[in-house]
């Protein structure tokens, strides 16, 4: 079962099924499975830096960078299904470019749609992440360009970050979705505070991370402002229309397979 789990930023009650705030198996081709709500007494001192966290980033465009920051729900997926022609970087060689990161300036999908703020291609994998454990497997495992890349609805009610990790393999994939787990301490992405948008990340907050081959792909969504919503569905369906940025790597997916197939 994939799971969210409360990393340690403001908490929602956790009520029955039905029209309960963490929802049941969400509909959709790229929707997450179903949710488990992990909550334990070894949070409690994340739900301390957390709130710190809260009254010290919701004032102006820019949060300071040397605060570390995380999702309330995060949701990784280790399948990897459709991708495996990718699993390794021996397959994909060429680095992302600048054009690719940027490349999905308008998403949208239902009632949503997004516009691309700003956009940071960088091969620092460190400075785009925080946490000791975290940047030794990110180093031991082969990452080599970070994107991240920060979106705003059309309405100003939804923020959201995209973010690619580019590792050596689907091992290393693994591993970065592992210890980007609360429980691990291990660190986590900093998100792309572009000008003119919300400060990111102080508030309510889901993170889904998913395995695209040798890419990490990250949707970390919330509302503006970071208020809690109703349901987490909003979160979800939001995050959906974010994982549209990542359309260039089936691009990527095909070129490998054509290449395959002409050997």
């Amino acid at each position: 079962m994939i799971e969210a789990r409360d990393t340690g930023s403001p908490e929602a009650p956790r009520k029955g099924r039905g029209g309960d705030f963490w929802p049941a198996d969400k509909p959709g081709r790229k929707a997450p499975g179903p949710k488990l709500l992990i909550g334990a007494a070894a949070a409690l001192v994340a739900v301390v830096v957390a709130v710190v966290a809260v009254l010290m980033f919701t004032g102006g465009d820019e949060a300071p960078a040397d605060k570390p920051l995380v999702p309330t729900a995060y949701t990784p997926d280790f399948n990897g299904e459709g991708f495996q022609q990718i699993a390794d970087r021996s397959a994909d060689t060429r680095e992302i470019t600048e054009g690719e990161a940027a490349s999905a300036k308008d998403l949208q999908s239902g009632k949503y749609s997004f516009k691309l703020a700003g956009s940071e291609l960088t091969a620092d994998c460190k400075a785009a992440t925080w946490g000791a454990r975290l940047h030794g497997d990110l180093d031991k495992f082969g990452c080599t360009q970070i994107v991240r890349s920060a979106y705003v609805s059309g309405d100003k009610k939804h923020v959201g970050q995209f973010i690619v990790i580019n590792m050596k393999n689907v091992d290393g994939v693994s591993q970065i979705l592992r210890d980007l787990q609360a429980e691990t301490g291990a660190g986590w992405v900093k998100p792309l505070n572009a000008k003119g948008v919300p400060a990111f990340g102080s508030g309510f907050s889901a993170a889904y991370a998913k395995t695209y081959g040798h890419y990490a792909v990250i949707t970390w969504v919330e509302r503006a402002g970071g208020e809690q919503p109703a349901s987490l569905n909003e979160l979800i369906d939001v995050s959906l229309v974010i994982e549209g940025a990542a359309d260039f790597l089936y691009g990527r997916l095909d070129l490998a397979a054509n290449a395959g197939a002409g050997q």
